[in-house]
């Protein structure tokens, strides 16, 4: 009888034993299973180097976080503080790596006061010292919205932005632009696609060549003063 208590206590204790194991097991392979979709890289292409760097290290609490959870919305926040970025992509490399590809905007103005500010083709003001084209002139009070409104209406046109040494805007939201020849347009508030495309007829018209001013702010109407 006492053989078969002492038999039964160590069956018990076998049983015990590989629970425990089995336990230990399954904890190990799920901590193995979590570090290996822990990040361990951040990678930010398409800026200067030092502001790739810059954006890295605002990156670098997302470090050793779980890739499934990342939320993106927190990369966003962080990419959208520079005003110089166009457009952007961020990828997921599994498992443990994020690539972030950046597209810088394109300068197409200049703002020239005690700070230089450049004007991108998102519609957004960057400040900044190391462009080296030439760009024209901003005048009037910056007004994104309406400056990509007028920014669509030029690219549709036979104009490009490098043929404009200025670029005046008016809080009446209207528009005058002084091409590198030295002609002043002055553009209607309402059609301007089809005011730029009688500009651009006149301007390259031999009977108009010696024109200074290009009136087209009355409807119907065309002033052409030499």
């Amino acid at each position: 009888m006492l053989q078969l208590i002492d038999k039964k206590k160590k069956i018990l204790i076998y049983i015990i034993l590989l629970i425990i194991l089995s336990t230990t097991s399954n904890i190990s392979l799920e901590n193995q299973k979590n570090t290996s979709v822990l990040i361990n890289t951040i990678n930010v292409s398409g800026l200067s180097n030092n502001t790739n760097l810059e954006i890295t290290q605002k990156l670098n609490h997302l470090l050793f976080k779980n890739i499934f959870f990342i939320n993106k919305d927190k990369i966003n926040k962080i990419i959208l503080e520079y005003n110089v970025i166009e457009k952007y992509s961020v990828k997921k490399i599994y498992p443990k790596k994020i690539n972030i590809e950046i597209k810088a905007t394109k300068y197409i103005a200049e703002i020239k006061s005690d700070n230089k500010f450049l004007v991108g083709s998102n519609g957004k003001l960057i400040n900044s010292e190391l462009n080296s084209e030439v760009l024209p002139v901003f005048f009037g009070k910056f007004n994104s919205e309406k400056f990509l409104e007028f920014k669509k209406i030029v690219e549709k046109s036979k104009f490009k932005f490098k043929d404009f040494k200025s670029i005046l805007f008016y809080s009446s939201s209207r528009w005058d632009i002084q091409t590198i020849n030295g002609i002043m347009i002055k553009l209607p508030r309402k059609n301007l696609d089809q005011a730029l495309g009688i500009a651009y007829k006149i301007i390259n018209d031999d009977e108009f060549k010696d024109s200074k001013v290009i009136d087209l702010r009355i409807t119907n109407h065309v002033i052409i003063k030499k």
